[in-house]
C-alpha cells in the first residue's frame, strides 16, 4: 500500500485491534540524552521474537531538549520495537522547531521507509510533512500533537491528550484540599504544555498561575521557583510538567521554607523514590515508553500488513494515570529499569 492511498483506506478500513501492545517486550538497550546530530541506535538486545520481514528504516525526531531524561524512555521503547521488528532506528532531536523541521527534511533526503515524529510546535513542521507525504513515505506521530495530527497528514498518532490529563490532575487538587497552585511551564510555545496548564485551571476549584522558567538551564529553574514561593507564601500546591522539574521544585521548597506541596506530570526512577518519601505527592504518567514502541510498531504494521492503529481516525491513547504512594513500589520496578 502505498503513502498516497493511506487516506483513502483508512476511512473505509475498520478499527484496527492494537494487537502490538499485548506483545510487549522490554530490550535490554542503552539510552543517552538526544542532540542535534541523527544518533543511529543499537540493536542489541533483540528479543526472542524478531521478525523476519525485509529490514526497514525508521527515523524518529522529536523536540527533546538536552539533558531532559523523559526521551530515553521514549528511546527504549522504540528501540524495544525495533529490535523485534528488524527495523534499523535512526534518532535525531532539537527543541528549536526550525531545527527539527531540518531533521525531518534529512530523514526524508535518506529516503527512510518511515518517520515518527513529534508536534510540540505543529505549524513549523507543517511544510515538511507535506514533503514526506509528497514523497510517498508514512509519518506518525507521538507524544505532541494529538489535536493536529490528523490535520498535517500523519497516519496515526500515539500519545495522551494533555487537556484530559490537565482535567484530571486539577481534580486531584481539589480532592488534596489545594487553594492556591502555580503551574510551572518549562518551553514556551509548547503546545502541549500549555494544554496541561490549561486543563488544570479548567478543573481546579483554587487559584492557579502558570511560572515560565527556562527548562534548559536548572539553576535557573530553581532560583525561578525558589523566589515565586518567597514572593508568596498562600502557594500551597506546585504542578510541574516534568519529572526533572519536579525534583529541582522539591529543592526550591526546601531553600524558600514554603510548605507547598509538589505534583507532576511524568515519571523517572528518580521521581518514584520521591513518591515513596512523601516528597512528591503524585505523578501523571502518559507511559513514555509504550508511545515510542507503538509508534516505531506502527509503521512496521504498516508497511507488512498495512494495519492503521485506531483505524486511522483515532489517536492511541496511552495516559492518564496516576501514580501515587498507593501503587508507586509496582511502578518503581520498572522504572529502576527506565522504562516507566
Amino acid at each position: 500500500m502505498d503513502r498516497s492511498s493511506h487516506a483513502r483506506s483508512r476511512r473505509i478500513a475498520p478499527a484496527v485491534a492494537l494487537a502490538a501492545a499485548a506483545a510487549l517486550t522490554l530490550a535490554g538497550c542503552s539510552s543517552s540524552s538526544g542532540g542535534k546530530k541523527a544518533d543511529e541506535e543499537g540493536g542489541s538486545g533483540a528479543s526472542a521474537g524478531k521478525a523476519n520481514t525485509p529490514r526497514m528504516t525508521v527515523a524518529l525526531v522529536t523536540h527533546q531538549a538536552p539533558g531532559d531524561t523523559f526521551w530515553d524512555i521514549v528511546r527504549k521503547g522504540a528501540q524495544a520495537a525495533a529490535d523485534k521488528d528488524n527495523v534499523k532506528l535512526v534518532y535525531s532531536a532539537d527543541p528549536n522547531a526550525g531545527n527539527q523541521a531540518n531533521l525531518v527534511q534529512n530523514a526524508i533526503d535518506q529516503k527512510v521507509d518511515g518517520i515518527a515524529v513529534t508536534l510540540a510546535k505543529p505549524d513549523a513542521l507543517r511544510s515538511v510533512l507535506a514533503k514526506a507525504e509528497q514523497a510517498g513515505i508514512p509519518v506518525v506521530g507521538l507524544n505532541s500533537g494529538l489535536a493536529d495530527w490528523k490535520k498535517l497528514g500523519l497516519m496515526e498518532f500515539f500519545g495522551q491528550d494533555e487537556s484530559v490529563a490537565g482535567e484530571a490532575l486539577g481534580k486531584r487538587l481539589n480532592e488534596d484540599g489545594a487553594k492556591k497552585a502555580v503551574c510551572v511551564i518549562h518551553e514556551q510555545g509548547n503546545v502541549g504544555l500549555t494544554q496541561r496548564c490549561d486543563g488544570v485551571k479548567k478543573t481546579f476549584e483554587g487559584s492557579i498561575e502558570n511560572l515560565y522558567v527556562n527548562g534548559t538551564d536548572m539553576p535557573s529553574v530553581k532560583s525561578t521557583i525558589t523566589a515565586k514561593l518567597k514572593q508568596d507564601s498562600a502557594i500551597d500546591h506546585l504542578v510541574t510538567l516534568g519529572a526533572p522539574f519536579a525534583m529541582t521544585a522539591v529543592q526550591s521548597v526546601d531553600e524558600s521554607g514554603s510548605k507547598a506541596k509538589v505534583a507532576t506530570f511524568d515519571l523517572n526512577k528518580e521521581l518514584t523514590g520521591a513518591i515513596e518519601k512523601g516528597d512528591i505527592e503524585f505523578a501523571v504518567d502518559q507511559q513514555p515508553y509504550l508511545q515510542g514502541y507503538l509508534a516505531v510498531d506502527g509503521l512496521w504494521l504498516y508497511k507488512n500488513n498495512g494495519n492503521y492503529s485506531g483505524g486511522g481516525e483515532q489517536p492511541v491513547l496511552t495516559g492518564p494515570a496516576f501514580v501515587d504512594k498507593s501503587n508507586v513500589k509496582a511502578v518503581a520496578e520498572f522504572a529502576s529499569k527506565g522504562t516507566r
